[in-house]
């Protein structure tokens, strides 16, 4: 099986409601795609198919076995420290040494023995990555994980799950509602809306990347375009304002 995500003709259909329909995607192994789609568009069921927390309705799905998803909220249980929650559900030799080593990894080890209820909204969601980086997958499923974090520690938050993306490479999907987010961190940008993929487009930039990059207005704009939002050419550019 690919290491990564291969779609083709996946559809979902809810009673009379088709949510997907007949949708193919590729995503290769350490490739870095966002999702971007209106509320409603099924982002959000084509990530619980790809976590195998669904079953499709029809078409074919084959997508890595070792993946991990992080969600919008970090989802710790309160009565287990923050290494046990690493940890939980993994079965496997030395838990706190993996735990901890994982922490380290979004610079959290020094928080291993506190209580989740004690820990920033940054802190946690960095504990619920070091969660999907202990089980070493090969596809990593972001699903809004910066959305309920203010926009100093989004733009850290950018910055760490860039960092670790290069140094594991697994294949990543990020589900995001900012254009400028998938931007700056995406090999793709994907526009979901209706149940199929109505706009990919690669983001040609070298990284590190900004807003000043040539090319960076076009592509919101034809992003935005492609989500319904009427974009006129002398609006201003705010890296952190381009949300659906």
């Amino acid at each position: 099986m690919s290491e990564g995500i291969r779609a083709r003709g996946l559809t979902q259909t809810f009673g009379e409601n088709r949510v997907l329909s007949e949708l193919d995607l590729d995503v290769g192994p350490g490739e870095f795609i966002a999702l971007l789609g209106r509320s409603g568009s099924g982002k959000t069921t084509l990530l619980r198919l790809l976590a195998g927390l669904d079953t499709p309705t029809a078409g074919e799905l084959s997508v890595a076995q070792q993946r991990a998803v992080v969600f919008q909220e970090a989802r710790l249980l309160p009565w287990k420290r923050t290494w046990e929650n690493v940890v939980l559900g993994f079965h496997g030799d030395a838990e706190r040494e993996r735990a901890v080593a994982a922490l380290g990894e979004v610079e959290l080890s020094h928080r291993a023995d506190a209580w989740p209820l004690t820990l920033s909204g940054g802190e946690a969601q960095r504990a619920a990555l070091a969660r999907a980086l202990v089980r070493e997958p090969d596809l990593l499923l972001l699903d809004e994980p910066f959305a309920s974090l203010d926009a100093l520690t989004r733009i850290r938050m950018h910055v760490l799950v860039e960092a670790l993306w290069r140094r594991h490479r697994p294949a990543v999907l990020l589900v995001t509602h900012d254009v400028d987010e998938a931007i700056m961190l995406a090999d793709r940008v994907l526009v979901l809306d209706g149940g199929h993929i109505v706009l990919d487009e690669l983001v040609a930039m070298s990284r590190p990347r900004s807003p000043a990059y040539a090319g960076f207005h076009d592509l919101r704009n034809a992003l935005l375009g492609a989500l319904g939002v009427d974009v006129h050419d002398d609006a201003p550019l705010d890296p952190y304002a381009a949300s659906i």
